[in-house]
Protein backbone atom coordinates (compact mmCIF):
# COMPACT_ATOMS: atom_id res chain seq x y z
CA UNK A 1 0.00 0.00 0.00
CA UNK A 2 0.99 3.62 -0.29
CA UNK A 3 -0.47 6.55 1.60
CA UNK A 4 -0.98 9.88 -0.07
CA UNK A 5 -2.28 13.20 1.10
CA UNK A 6 -2.25 16.71 -0.28
CA UNK A 7 -2.28 19.90 1.75
CA UNK A 8 -2.97 23.43 0.52
CA UNK A 9 0.23 24.83 2.02
CA UNK A 10 2.33 27.57 0.48
CA UNK A 11 5.63 26.33 1.82
CA UNK A 12 8.24 23.60 1.73
CA UNK A 13 8.75 21.92 5.09
CA UNK A 14 10.58 18.87 6.40
CA UNK A 15 8.50 15.90 7.50
CA UNK A 16 9.45 13.34 10.12
CA UNK A 17 7.66 10.68 8.06
CA UNK A 18 10.86 10.20 6.08
CA UNK A 19 12.48 8.45 9.05
CA UNK A 20 9.80 5.77 9.23
CA UNK A 21 9.32 5.15 5.53
CA UNK A 22 10.75 2.88 2.90
CA UNK A 23 10.38 5.80 0.51
CA UNK A 24 8.96 9.25 0.91
CA UNK A 25 8.27 11.91 -1.75
CA UNK A 26 7.46 15.60 -1.38
CA UNK A 27 6.32 17.84 -4.24
CA UNK A 28 5.76 21.54 -3.60
CA UNK A 29 4.43 24.15 -6.00
CA UNK A 30 4.96 27.82 -5.16
CA UNK A 31 6.30 31.07 -6.59
CA UNK A 32 6.08 29.70 -10.16
CA UNK A 33 8.34 26.75 -9.36
CA UNK A 34 8.03 23.06 -8.58
CA UNK A 35 10.27 21.53 -5.90
CA UNK A 36 10.82 17.78 -5.44
CA UNK A 37 12.46 15.72 -2.67
CA UNK A 38 12.85 11.94 -2.55
CA UNK A 39 13.90 9.88 0.49
CA UNK A 40 14.72 6.19 0.81
CA UNK A 41 15.21 4.64 4.25
CA UNK A 42 15.51 8.12 5.75
CA UNK A 43 18.18 9.27 3.29
CA UNK A 44 17.65 12.06 0.81
CA UNK A 45 18.35 10.83 -2.73
CA UNK A 46 19.79 13.30 -5.27
CA UNK A 47 18.95 16.37 -3.19
CA UNK A 48 16.38 19.08 -3.89
CA UNK A 49 15.18 19.30 -7.50
CA UNK A 50 13.67 22.52 -8.86
CA UNK A 51 11.72 23.05 -12.09
CA UNK A 52 9.74 25.97 -13.55
CA UNK A 53 5.98 25.61 -13.11
CA UNK A 54 3.41 27.62 -15.06
CA UNK A 55 0.26 25.99 -13.65
CA UNK A 56 -0.36 28.87 -11.25
CA UNK A 57 -1.21 26.37 -8.50
CA UNK A 58 0.31 26.20 -5.03
CA UNK A 59 0.33 23.40 -2.51
CA UNK A 60 2.12 20.35 -1.17
CA UNK A 61 1.78 16.68 -2.12
CA UNK A 62 3.33 14.01 0.12
CA UNK A 63 3.45 10.29 -0.64
CA UNK A 64 5.07 7.62 1.50
CA UNK A 65 5.41 3.89 1.90
CA UNK A 66 5.74 2.71 5.53
CA UNK A 67 8.95 0.84 6.36
CA UNK A 68 8.12 -2.69 7.49
CA UNK A 69 11.38 -2.76 9.48
CA UNK A 70 9.83 -0.03 11.66
CA UNK A 71 6.12 -0.85 11.55
CA UNK A 72 5.00 -4.37 12.45
CA UNK A 73 1.52 -3.67 11.05
CA UNK A 74 0.57 -1.05 8.45
CA UNK A 75 -3.09 -2.03 8.16
CA UNK A 76 -4.36 1.30 9.51
CA UNK A 77 -8.17 1.19 9.67
CA UNK A 78 -10.19 3.67 7.63
CA UNK A 79 -11.86 4.90 10.83
CA UNK A 80 -8.54 6.27 12.07
CA UNK A 81 -8.13 8.54 9.06
CA UNK A 82 -11.79 9.56 9.25
CA UNK A 83 -11.41 10.57 12.90
CA UNK A 84 -8.18 12.51 12.32
CA UNK A 85 -9.51 14.47 9.34
CA UNK A 86 -12.83 15.24 11.03
CA UNK A 87 -11.01 16.69 14.05
CA UNK A 88 -8.82 18.78 11.76
CA UNK A 89 -11.90 20.11 9.96
CA UNK A 90 -13.52 21.02 13.29
CA UNK A 91 -10.63 23.22 14.44
CA UNK A 92 -9.81 24.73 11.03
CA UNK A 93 -13.03 26.52 10.14
CA UNK A 94 -13.82 26.57 6.43
CA UNK A 95 -10.99 24.21 5.45
CA UNK A 96 -12.19 21.18 3.45
CA UNK A 97 -10.58 17.76 3.86
CA UNK A 98 -11.19 14.96 1.37
CA UNK A 99 -10.42 11.32 2.14
CA UNK A 100 -10.44 8.85 -0.74
CA UNK A 101 -10.65 5.17 0.17
CA UNK A 102 -9.10 3.12 -2.64
CA UNK A 103 -10.69 -0.13 -1.41
CA UNK A 104 -14.31 1.01 -1.58
CA UNK A 105 -13.88 3.86 -4.07
CA UNK A 106 -15.67 6.19 -1.63
CA UNK A 107 -14.69 9.80 -0.96
CA UNK A 108 -15.40 11.31 2.45
CA UNK A 109 -15.56 15.10 2.80
CA UNK A 110 -15.11 16.96 6.10
CA UNK A 111 -15.95 20.64 6.28
CA UNK A 112 -17.14 22.81 9.18
CA UNK A 113 -17.61 26.31 7.80
CA UNK A 114 -18.11 27.77 11.29
CA UNK A 115 -15.65 25.41 12.97
CA UNK A 116 -16.41 24.42 16.54
CA UNK A 117 -19.82 26.13 16.51
CA UNK A 118 -21.08 23.86 13.71
CA UNK A 119 -19.54 20.90 15.53
CA UNK A 120 -21.43 21.75 18.72
CA UNK A 121 -24.70 22.02 16.80
CA UNK A 122 -24.03 18.55 15.40
CA UNK A 123 -23.24 17.09 18.84
CA UNK A 124 -26.16 18.73 20.66
CA UNK A 125 -28.82 17.23 18.37
CA UNK A 126 -31.15 20.11 19.34
CA UNK A 127 -31.34 18.76 22.89
CA UNK A 128 -29.43 21.60 24.53
CA UNK A 129 -31.13 23.49 27.37
CA UNK A 130 -29.15 26.64 26.65
CA UNK A 131 -28.02 28.39 23.49
CA UNK A 132 -24.57 27.72 22.09
CA UNK A 133 -22.10 30.30 23.36
CA UNK A 134 -19.09 31.10 21.18
CA UNK A 135 -16.29 33.05 22.87
CA UNK A 136 -13.07 34.37 21.36
CA UNK A 137 -10.10 36.15 22.87
CA UNK A 138 -6.38 36.68 22.35
CA UNK A 139 -3.52 37.93 24.47
CA UNK A 140 0.14 37.59 25.32
CA UNK A 141 2.11 36.70 28.41
CA UNK A 142 4.76 34.39 29.82
CA UNK A 143 4.83 31.29 32.02
CA UNK A 144 7.47 32.78 34.31
CA UNK A 145 9.21 36.12 34.58
CA UNK A 146 12.42 34.58 33.22
CA UNK A 147 10.65 32.88 30.30
CA UNK A 148 9.97 34.39 26.84
CA UNK A 149 6.69 36.14 26.08
CA UNK A 150 4.32 34.46 23.64
CA UNK A 151 0.92 35.03 22.08
CA UNK A 152 -2.27 33.02 22.46
CA UNK A 153 -5.53 33.00 20.53
CA UNK A 154 -8.44 30.98 21.89
CA UNK A 155 -12.06 30.20 21.12
CA UNK A 156 -14.51 28.35 23.31
CA UNK A 157 -17.92 27.00 22.35
CA UNK A 158 -20.26 25.44 24.88
CA UNK A 159 -23.87 24.62 25.66
CA UNK A 160 -25.63 22.81 28.46
CA UNK A 161 -27.49 19.62 27.54
CA UNK A 162 -29.69 17.22 29.53
CA UNK A 163 -28.89 14.10 27.50
CA UNK A 164 -25.45 14.59 25.95
CA UNK A 165 -22.07 15.55 27.35
CA UNK A 166 -18.75 16.03 25.59
CA UNK A 167 -15.57 17.97 26.37
CA UNK A 168 -12.71 18.27 23.88
CA UNK A 169 -9.55 20.35 23.88
CA UNK A 170 -7.43 21.27 20.85
CA UNK A 171 -4.20 23.24 20.73
CA UNK A 172 -2.38 24.28 17.56
CA UNK A 173 -4.80 22.00 15.65
CA UNK A 174 -3.85 18.93 17.73
CA UNK A 175 -6.39 17.07 19.86
CA UNK A 176 -5.32 17.08 23.51
CA UNK A 177 -6.66 13.78 24.82
CA UNK A 178 -5.74 14.67 28.41
CA UNK A 179 -6.10 18.44 28.15
CA UNK A 180 -3.68 19.68 30.75
CA UNK A 181 -3.73 23.49 31.09
CA UNK A 182 -7.06 24.03 29.20
CA UNK A 183 -8.76 21.31 31.23
CA UNK A 184 -7.63 22.84 34.52
CA UNK A 185 -8.87 26.24 33.35
CA UNK A 186 -12.30 24.92 32.35
CA UNK A 187 -12.73 23.01 35.62
CA UNK A 188 -11.80 26.01 37.73
CA UNK A 189 -13.86 28.56 35.79
CA UNK A 190 -17.07 26.55 35.46
CA UNK A 191 -17.16 25.32 39.07
CA UNK A 192 -16.40 28.79 40.42
CA UNK A 193 -18.98 30.65 38.36
CA UNK A 194 -21.75 28.04 38.66
CA UNK A 195 -21.22 27.78 42.40
CA UNK A 196 -21.46 31.58 42.61
CA UNK A 197 -24.61 31.55 40.47
CA UNK A 198 -26.32 28.91 42.62
CA UNK A 199 -25.52 30.91 45.76
CA UNK A 200 -26.87 34.14 44.23
CA UNK A 201 -30.08 32.33 43.28
CA UNK A 202 -30.25 30.86 46.80
CA UNK A 203 -30.73 27.35 45.44
CA UNK A 204 -28.46 25.46 47.84
CA UNK A 205 -30.29 23.89 50.78
CA UNK A 206 -28.99 24.59 54.28
CA UNK A 207 -25.51 23.10 54.87
CA UNK A 208 -25.48 21.60 51.35
CA UNK A 209 -22.03 20.93 49.89
CA UNK A 210 -20.93 22.91 46.82
CA UNK A 211 -21.01 21.42 43.35
CA UNK A 212 -18.07 19.57 41.78
CA UNK A 213 -16.94 19.58 38.17
CA UNK A 214 -18.47 16.13 37.67
CA UNK A 215 -21.89 17.70 38.27
CA UNK A 216 -21.15 20.31 35.60
CA UNK A 217 -19.58 17.87 33.16
CA UNK A 218 -22.68 15.63 33.16
CA UNK A 219 -24.59 18.37 31.31
CA UNK A 220 -21.85 20.17 29.41
CA UNK A 221 -20.92 20.08 25.73
CA UNK A 222 -17.75 22.12 25.27
CA UNK A 223 -14.84 22.53 22.84
CA UNK A 224 -11.76 24.67 23.44
CA UNK A 225 -9.64 25.50 20.40
CA UNK A 226 -6.46 27.44 21.12
CA UNK A 227 -3.26 28.42 19.34
CA UNK A 228 -0.02 29.77 20.81
CA UNK A 229 3.39 30.74 19.49
CA UNK A 230 5.10 28.77 22.27
CA UNK A 231 3.82 25.49 23.66
CA UNK A 232 5.05 23.18 26.43
CA UNK A 233 3.84 19.58 26.09
CA UNK A 234 3.69 17.20 29.03
CA UNK A 235 5.52 14.49 27.07
CA UNK A 236 6.37 13.38 23.55
CA UNK A 237 2.86 12.07 22.82
CA UNK A 238 1.65 15.71 22.89
CA UNK A 239 -1.69 14.81 24.45
CA UNK A 240 -1.47 17.46 27.16
CA UNK A 241 0.03 20.95 27.51
CA UNK A 242 1.47 22.49 30.69
CA UNK A 243 1.77 26.24 29.94
CA UNK A 244 0.98 28.18 33.12
CA UNK A 245 0.05 31.36 31.24
CA UNK A 246 -2.37 29.50 28.95
CA UNK A 247 -4.10 28.06 32.02
CA UNK A 248 -4.34 31.46 33.72
CA UNK A 249 -5.43 33.21 30.51
CA UNK A 250 -8.20 30.69 29.78
CA UNK A 251 -9.39 30.62 33.41
CA UNK A 252 -9.89 34.39 33.63
CA UNK A 253 -11.32 34.62 30.12
CA UNK A 254 -13.91 31.86 30.67
CA UNK A 255 -14.83 33.07 34.18
CA UNK A 256 -15.51 36.59 32.94
CA UNK A 257 -17.58 35.42 29.97
CA UNK A 258 -19.62 33.04 32.13
CA UNK A 259 -20.35 35.79 34.63
CA UNK A 260 -21.62 38.07 31.85
CA UNK A 261 -23.58 35.22 30.23
CA UNK A 262 -25.42 34.36 33.47
CA UNK A 263 -26.27 38.03 34.11
CA UNK A 264 -27.57 38.65 30.60
CA UNK A 265 -29.50 35.36 30.31
CA UNK A 266 -31.32 35.03 33.62
CA UNK A 267 -33.89 32.39 32.59
CA UNK A 268 -31.23 30.19 30.99
CA UNK A 269 -28.99 30.66 34.02
CA UNK A 270 -31.72 29.44 36.36
CA UNK A 271 -32.44 26.45 34.12
CA UNK A 272 -28.74 25.53 34.04
CA UNK A 273 -28.36 25.98 37.81
CA UNK A 274 -31.34 23.70 38.44
CA UNK A 275 -29.91 21.01 36.14
CA UNK A 276 -26.47 21.13 37.77
CA UNK A 277 -28.09 20.72 41.19
CA UNK A 278 -30.13 17.77 39.90
CA UNK A 279 -26.85 16.17 38.73
CA UNK A 280 -25.19 16.88 42.06
CA UNK A 281 -27.96 15.43 44.21
CA UNK A 282 -28.28 12.36 41.98
CA UNK A 283 -24.52 11.77 42.32
CA UNK A 284 -24.64 12.17 46.10
CA UNK A 285 -27.63 9.81 46.38
CA UNK A 286 -25.80 7.20 44.31
CA UNK A 287 -22.69 7.55 46.47
CA UNK A 288 -24.77 7.25 49.63
CA UNK A 289 -26.50 4.13 48.29
CA UNK A 290 -23.15 2.50 47.47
Amino acid sequence: EHYEYSLGLNGLGACATQYASRWFDVVVKRDGERFELHFEKGNNIKGLKKFPDESGKTGTLQRWLPDLDVFTDIAIPLEYFQTVLKKQAVVNAGLKFELFDEFSGETFVYLYRNGIVDYLEEINQHKNISKIMHLQEQGKGRDRSDKPEYRIKAEVAFAFNNDINLIEYYHNSSWLEYGGAPDKAVRSAFVSELDSLIKKLNKYTKNEKKITFQDVQDSLVLVVNSFSTLTSYENQTKKSITNKFIQEFLTEFIRHELEVYFIENRSEAERVADQILINKRARENAESTR
